[in-house]
């Protein structure tokens, strides 16, 4: 189906030329304009396929009408019916708007005409979606290769870089452009073989990389957290050549990341681990124990007499005593252990790969330790042990049997 607006002031002249496209095989649906202002409404008013112009109307002149139609702004084909074939008076004609010229006397001509105008409009439409998109596509890249914060890179499938922005130059520490593309990103900037084929198999598998994090290498061997994005460039029908990757530098988020995760796990005022954090690592414990079948220790500790010396010397001689003590835990623990406070005066430790004889001489230690500090005013603990799973099948039960033992030892 195509819509037609005719300009003609006979309309009986105008059903020879639609018969001709009806024999086509084109479904027509026209109107006939037979003034120039029902003409000018009809453009302004309605949506046409073609314009079909007939240059015998007795006061308006094919070059009136084409004036009128180039005045709307309208993107259709203006095929214009003449007398003759005249090349001056057609070119004339075309340099004024008109998509093409067909002899009064060949109307056979019509349906070639408006397939290919009809054709011609299809393709220019198609060209100017393209051209948008690649113009959005050229600032978009433009933008992103000038932001900052994003390193942009083309490399080979051995590493070597064949283009890099200013702002990887500066990321990664190098002095210009031509001394980061003489270094080799497999080599020089991924130096962990695991990381490296972390981004370079999927890459020649897929031909694109899609979120990835790993550790990249400064100039000056400092680390630098690098999240990756990219794909490849080459055929579509063969393996890539090169790849094009996006890297943002993600090292002082991560940080920020792991510091506030810490801060959460984190007794603020002695250092240790909170009570949330001591939960997880039991759970944790409990599931590797299940998986191993070797049992851990959790030691529950009271420091005794908090508050007296609240009393006697002040809050801040508490929070003190309360630091001192976790001086001695960090002093007296393993590295696999883990040490909380619980809250107020209640520590805990657990021990993984530990049973109750060595938790005992653990929990003695300490003691020792802190009774030995030399510091005023002199303090001690109470503890018990509690051994998974001998002493109770989960988190609960496992600090409830610690807690019986610690204050079995308080009241003796």
């Amino acid at each position: 189906m195509i819509r037609i607006l005719v300009a003609n002031d006979n309309a009986a002249d105008v059903e020879p030329w639609l018969q001709e496209l009806k024999r086509a095989q084109f479904a027509v649906f026209a109107e006939v304009a037979q003034t120039p202002d029902s003409f000018v409404e009809g453009l302004g008013t309605r949506s046409y396929d073609v314009v079909l112009g007939f240059n015998s109307m007795r006061d308006w002149t094919g070059l009136q009408m084409l004036e009128s139609f180039r005045q709307q702004n309208q993107d259709i084909p203006f095929l214009l019916i003449v007398n003759e074939i005249d090349e001056p008076a057609v070119d004339g004609f075309i340099r004024n708007g008109a998509t093409d010229c067909v002899d009064r006397n060949r109307p056979a001509r019509l349906p070639v005409a408006v397939a290919i105008a009809l054709e011609q409009r299809t393709t220019r439409a198609e060209q100017n979606r393209v051209e948008t998109e690649l113009r959005h596509s050229e600032a978009h890249y433009r933008a992103l290769a000038e932001n900052p914060a994003y390193g942009i890179c083309r490399i080979d499938l051995d590493g070597r870089f064949l283009d890099v922005n200013e702002a990887l130059v500066k990321m990664l520490g190098y002095a210009s452009r031509e001394e980061l593309m003489a270094a080799n990103l497999a080599e020089d900037i991924i130096r962990d073989p695991l990381e490296r084929a972390q981004l370079f198999d999927p890459y020649r598998e897929t031909g694109s990389i899609h979120g990835i994090e790993m550790e990249w290498k400064r100039k000056d061997g400092t680390p630098m957290k690098a999240r990756l994005s990219g794909r490849g460039v080459g055929s579509e029908k063969e393996a890539p050549e090169g790849c094009q990757i996006i890297a943002e530098d993600v090292t002082a988020q991560r940080a920020s990341e792991d510091h506030f995760r810490h801060l959460a796990a984190t007794d603020a005022l002695t250092g240790l681990a909170n009570y949330r954090k001591l939960a997880e690592t039991l759970d944790a414990e409990i599931e590797r124990s299940k998986r191993t079948g070797r049992s851990f220790a959790v030691l529950a500790f009271d420091l005794n007499g908090l508050k007296k010396i609240n009393d006697s010397h002040g809050h801040l001689a508490g929070n003190q005593a309360l630091c001192r003590l976790a001086r001695v835990f960090r002093f007296s623990c393993r590295s696999i252990d883990t040490a909380a406070r619980c809250g107020g005066d209640e520590f805990a430790i657990v021990l993984p790969e530990t049973g109750a004889k060595e938790a005992e001489l653990a929990g003695r230690r300490i003691c020792e330790c802190l009774a030995n500090d030399q510091e005023e005013p002199p303090l001690s603990v109470s503890f018990g042990v509690g051994v998974y799973p001998e002493d109770g099948p989960s988190v609960g039960a496992l600090l409830q049997t610690a807690d019986r033992a610690l204050y079995k030892m308080k009241r003796q």
